[in-house]
C-alpha cells in the first residue's frame, strides 16, 4: 500500500476516534455531589484483589489450551 494512503487511513481513524471521545465527553451526564445524610448506610465488604489466585487461574487456563492444541505428547 502506498505510504500516503496508509497515512491518510491512519489519520482518518484517529480523527474519528477523537471525535467519538469528544462526543462522549460532552454527552456524559453531570455528576452532582451527594448530599450528606444523617445516618451512614453500611457499604458491603469488598474482597481484596487476590494476585496469587488470578495467577493460578491463568496457569490452569494456559495448560488447558496447550492440551487442546496437543502440545504435549
Amino acid at each position: 500500500m502506498n505510504k500516503k494512503k496508509a497515512l491518510a487511513a491512519v489519520a482518518a481513524v484517529m480523527m474519528v476516534m477523537k471525535t467519538k471521545e469528544e462526543e462522549a465527553e460532552y454527552s456524559a451526564p453531570e455528576i452532582k455531589e451527594p448530599e450528606p445524610k444523617a445516618a451512614v448506610i453500611a457499604q458491603p465488604m469488598v474482597r481484596p484483589l487476590n494476585i496469587w489466585g488470578i495467577s493460578g487461574r491463568q496457569d490452569h487456563m494456559q495448560a488447558n489450551s496447550m492440551m487442546q492444541l496437543r502440545m504435549f505428547k
